[in-house]
């Protein structure tokens, strides 16, 4: 028996050497035959995802859709943010993006994933609105950027420049001067009837996003109470990386897209997220969502207006406003078992 298990570790250590990366992340194998730690850490990166409980239309009797944002400032969220991923030259990203060998932040993981195009990244707005002058709809699925079938974001250029689009920063901009020529006969070179005038002209200084750039996480959920189970439950539908652009007349937070998180769950469930309290029990991402290992505020509710609550309400009082809808979603599972 004792060299059946021998051999099984050696089976695993040989494979897990030539494999460091299960899914895309990284285990305590930095080289053949070498554990980082007392055992190899296989539980999260080979575990099985645990599906949703079904649930029929006629089982619902009440639902809430709200929109709530993770800001990753606060201390309990802060395992989601893990800033150690850099670019060494800004004008090759796809060379030069060094992510850390133990350990990735949520953010790492959602683009290392876009990047070989297995999540669907779709639009905040509708990529026919070139000036943005429509409502952000993003969170209703309707604007999917996908790479060609067989494709991914390094060997399709179309999709590689959409989604370069979405994981790039504004970092500066203004207005300079260029030399444009006029009075240039297309068919006759004639040198004495070209004209060189100056003109002006805005552009943009843009920088490639990481990890430390992205400051929350907004989040589109349905509660609903299930009479069949007879429990108040809750389903994340959406999840949204946030930055903040800073400009000339200060800056504000920017959505980058949207992400269907049900399709999420099958890439988050197989990443570290640190335990704060023990390493012997780190979790998936997945696991945190699941568990709701994260302090968070709502900014909207489905109302009849489709208002965000900072659109009525401001600083404390919006705060305040966001407690008040939490609260009367707990009421609802205590006033059905309040005889």
């Amino acid at each position: 028996m004792k060299k059946i298990f021998v051999s099984s570790v050696l089976v695993l250590s040989v494979t897990f050497g030539f494999n460091q990366e299960i899914n895309g992340g990284p285990i305590n194998v930095p080289s053949e035959n070498i554990i980082d730690g007392v055992y190899i850490k296989e539980h999260v990166p080979t575990k099985r995802l645990i599906p949703y409980e079904y649930v029929r239309e006629a089982d619902v009797i009440w639902s809430k859709r709200v929109w709530r944002r993770i800001d990753l400032r606060e201390k309990i969220n802060q395992p989601l943010y893990f800033p150690f991923d850099e670019y060494l030259n800004e004008n090759k990203p796809d060379e030069t993006w060094v992510r850390n060998s133990t350990r990735w932040s949520l953010w790492t993981v959602i683009k290392h994933h876009i990047m070989n195009n297995d999540l669907t990244v779709f639009s905040v707005f509708n990529p026919m609105d070139i000036v943005k002058q429509g409502s952000p709809d993003g969170d209703l699925f309707k604007y999917p950027i996908k790479a060609a079938t067989g494709k991914n974001y390094y060997t399709d250029s179309i999709y590689k420049g959409l989604v370069d689009e979405r994981i790039s920063m504004v970092t500066g901009g203004g207005i300079r001067a260029v030399l444009n020529s006029e009075g240039l006969d297309s068919t006759v070179l004639d040198l004495n009837t070209m004209v060189e005038t100056t003109v002006t002209e805005t552009y943009t200084e843009k920088s490639w996003v990481v990890s430390k750039d992205i400051v929350a996480y907004d989040l589109k959920e349905d509660w609903f109470f299930d009479k069949e189970r007879s429990v108040l439950d809750v389903r994340i539908l959406g999840i949204c990386p946030v930055i903040y652009e800073s400009t000339k007349e200060g800056g504000k937070y920017e959505q980058m897209f949207w992400l269907y998180f049900p399709h999420c769950r099958f890439v988050l469930n197989n990443y570290f997220s640190y335990n704060t309290k023990n390493d012997a029990q780190w979790v998936s991402f997945d696991d945190v969502f699941w568990k709701r290992q994260f302090s968070s505020y709502i900014y909207r509710e489905s109302n009849v207006f489709e208002r965000k609550i900072d659109s009525y309400r401001t600083g404390v009082d919006a705060l305040r406003e966001s407690e008040k809808i939490t609260e009367e979603i707990r009421n609802i599972e205590h006033d059905v078992w309040h005889f």
